[in-house]
Protein backbone atom coordinates (compact mmCIF):
# COMPACT_ATOMS: atom_id res chain seq x y z
CA UNK A 1 0.00 0.00 0.00
CA UNK A 2 1.19 3.51 -0.76
CA UNK A 3 0.63 6.34 1.66
CA UNK A 4 0.88 9.91 0.42
CA UNK A 5 1.67 12.26 3.31
CA UNK A 6 0.90 15.93 2.68
CA UNK A 7 2.49 18.54 4.88
CA UNK A 8 0.42 21.77 4.77
CA UNK A 9 3.12 23.94 6.35
CA UNK A 10 5.67 23.28 3.59
CA UNK A 11 3.09 22.42 0.88
CA UNK A 12 5.02 19.24 0.02
CA UNK A 13 3.88 15.64 -0.31
CA UNK A 14 5.87 12.50 0.43
CA UNK A 15 5.09 8.99 -0.78
CA UNK A 16 5.74 6.07 1.55
CA UNK A 17 5.52 2.40 0.52
CA UNK A 18 4.13 0.38 3.45
CA UNK A 19 4.25 -3.42 3.75
CA UNK A 20 1.21 -5.53 4.66
CA UNK A 21 2.05 -5.73 8.38
CA UNK A 22 2.01 -1.94 8.81
CA UNK A 23 -0.99 -1.46 6.51
CA UNK A 24 -3.02 -3.93 8.62
CA UNK A 25 -3.07 -1.31 11.39
CA UNK A 26 -4.98 1.06 9.07
CA UNK A 27 -7.70 -1.45 8.09
CA UNK A 28 -11.16 -0.33 9.20
CA UNK A 29 -10.22 3.34 9.60
CA UNK A 30 -12.41 5.89 7.80
CA UNK A 31 -11.84 9.16 5.97
CA UNK A 32 -11.38 12.12 8.39
CA UNK A 33 -10.12 9.87 11.22
CA UNK A 34 -6.89 10.77 13.00
CA UNK A 35 -4.24 8.17 13.78
CA UNK A 36 -0.74 8.03 15.17
CA UNK A 37 2.11 8.17 12.67
CA UNK A 38 3.91 5.51 14.72
CA UNK A 39 1.78 2.92 12.88
CA UNK A 40 3.59 3.66 9.60
CA UNK A 41 7.00 4.68 10.91
CA UNK A 42 6.49 8.44 11.41
CA UNK A 43 7.23 8.69 15.14
CA UNK A 44 5.66 11.66 16.90
CA UNK A 45 3.34 12.58 14.02
CA UNK A 46 -0.46 12.67 14.09
CA UNK A 47 -2.05 12.12 10.68
CA UNK A 48 -5.57 12.57 9.30
CA UNK A 49 -6.97 10.41 6.47
CA UNK A 50 -8.21 12.63 3.63
CA UNK A 51 -8.94 10.08 0.90
CA UNK A 52 -7.45 7.42 -1.32
CA UNK A 53 -8.12 5.04 -4.19
CA UNK A 54 -8.49 1.30 -4.66
CA UNK A 55 -6.47 -1.07 -6.86
CA UNK A 56 -8.73 -0.28 -9.83
CA UNK A 57 -8.15 3.47 -9.53
CA UNK A 58 -11.61 4.29 -8.18
CA UNK A 59 -11.51 7.13 -5.61
CA UNK A 60 -12.78 6.90 -2.05
CA UNK A 61 -15.75 9.12 -1.18
CA UNK A 62 -16.37 10.33 2.39
CA UNK A 63 -20.19 10.17 2.18
CA UNK A 64 -20.39 6.50 1.09
CA UNK A 65 -20.29 4.14 4.08
CA UNK A 66 -18.46 0.82 3.99
CA UNK A 67 -15.72 -0.71 1.88
CA UNK A 68 -17.46 -1.72 -1.36
CA UNK A 69 -17.58 -0.02 -4.75
CA UNK A 70 -20.89 1.59 -5.58
CA UNK A 71 -22.38 3.51 -8.49
CA UNK A 72 -23.10 6.95 -7.09
CA UNK A 73 -24.59 10.10 -8.61
CA UNK A 74 -21.71 12.59 -8.48
CA UNK A 75 -21.84 16.36 -8.75
CA UNK A 76 -18.20 17.18 -7.91
CA UNK A 77 -14.76 15.79 -7.14
CA UNK A 78 -13.33 13.30 -6.25
CA UNK A 79 -14.29 11.04 -9.10
CA UNK A 80 -16.01 13.50 -11.44
CA UNK A 81 -15.22 16.93 -12.84
CA UNK A 82 -18.32 18.50 -14.41
CA UNK A 83 -17.81 20.26 -17.73
CA UNK A 84 -21.12 22.13 -17.55
CA UNK A 85 -22.59 23.93 -14.52
CA UNK A 86 -25.03 21.61 -12.72
CA UNK A 87 -23.91 18.47 -14.57
CA UNK A 88 -24.26 15.14 -12.74
CA UNK A 89 -23.09 11.65 -13.65
CA UNK A 90 -23.38 8.18 -12.16
CA UNK A 91 -19.88 6.81 -11.58
CA UNK A 92 -18.30 3.93 -9.67
CA UNK A 93 -16.55 5.00 -6.46
CA UNK A 94 -15.33 3.34 -3.23
CA UNK A 95 -16.65 3.69 0.28
CA UNK A 96 -14.98 5.67 3.04
CA UNK A 97 -13.42 2.72 4.92
CA UNK A 98 -9.90 1.38 4.29
CA UNK A 99 -9.84 -2.30 3.28
CA UNK A 100 -7.52 -4.79 1.53
CA UNK A 101 -8.55 -3.43 -1.90
CA UNK A 102 -7.28 0.10 -1.17
CA UNK A 103 -3.98 0.73 -2.97
CA UNK A 104 -3.31 4.32 -1.93
CA UNK A 105 -4.23 6.33 1.16
CA UNK A 106 -3.88 10.12 1.28
CA UNK A 107 -3.12 11.61 4.68
CA UNK A 108 -2.42 15.10 6.05
CA UNK A 109 -0.08 16.03 8.89
CA UNK A 110 -2.04 17.38 11.86
CA UNK A 111 0.82 17.60 14.39
CA UNK A 112 4.46 17.26 13.44
CA UNK A 113 7.08 15.20 15.22
CA UNK A 114 10.57 16.20 16.28
CA UNK A 115 12.23 15.23 13.00
CA UNK A 116 11.23 16.75 9.67
CA UNK A 117 9.58 14.54 7.06
CA UNK A 118 12.47 15.21 4.67
CA UNK A 119 14.80 13.43 7.08
CA UNK A 120 12.49 10.47 7.76
CA UNK A 121 11.21 9.69 4.26
CA UNK A 122 13.84 8.52 1.77
CA UNK A 123 13.98 10.67 -1.33
CA UNK A 124 13.03 8.88 -4.56
CA UNK A 125 14.78 9.90 -7.73
CA UNK A 126 12.77 10.56 -10.86
CA UNK A 127 13.30 8.19 -13.75
CA UNK A 128 14.58 9.91 -16.83
CA UNK A 129 12.78 9.14 -20.04
CA UNK A 130 14.63 8.29 -23.22
CA UNK A 131 14.58 11.09 -25.80
CA UNK A 132 11.85 10.72 -28.41
CA UNK A 133 12.88 10.30 -31.99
Amino acid sequence: MKIVVSEPSTRKAYQIEVDSTKSAALMGKKISEDFSGDLIGLNGYTLKITGGSDNGGFPMRPEIPGMARRAFLLKNTPGFRPKIKGQQKRKLVCGNTISQTIAQVNVKVMTAGEKKLEEIVPKTEKKEEAPKK
